[in-house]
């Protein structure tokens, strides 16, 4: 898993929103799972258009979640481009190509 967050997961989550927003991520979804899961408060789901922008969004936020959090994200399936999953911790994400 991820590297414990320097911020709460509520406000991990906003800095999650607001990156896939700048990114053009699509059709995002968001899903609380506090009081559901053990392994974390918050999944995202969300699309880019391409294998090119799946992977951007993958790489920019696990930068900026690094720069602006101090949390080191694991993804997986970054270098086949058809869906990652970014661990941030208490925040899941997944990007998916439609």
């Amino acid at each position: 898993m991820g590297a414990t967050p320097k911020v709460g997961s509520e406000d991990l989550l906003a800095m999650i929103l607001s990156q896939l927003d700048d990114d053009k991520a699509e059709e995002v979804v968001q899903i609380d799972l506090r009081g559901r899961s053990a392994f974390a408060d918050f999944m995202i789901v969300c699309a880019g258009r391409a294998s090119r922008q799946v992977a951007s969004i993958a790489e920019k936020l696990a930068e900026k979640l690094k720069a602006d959090a101090g949390v080191l994200c694991k993804t997986e399936g970054k270098d086949q481009g058809d869906w990652v999953l970014i661990d941030a911790g208490d925040v899941i994400v997944h990007v998916f190509r439609p």
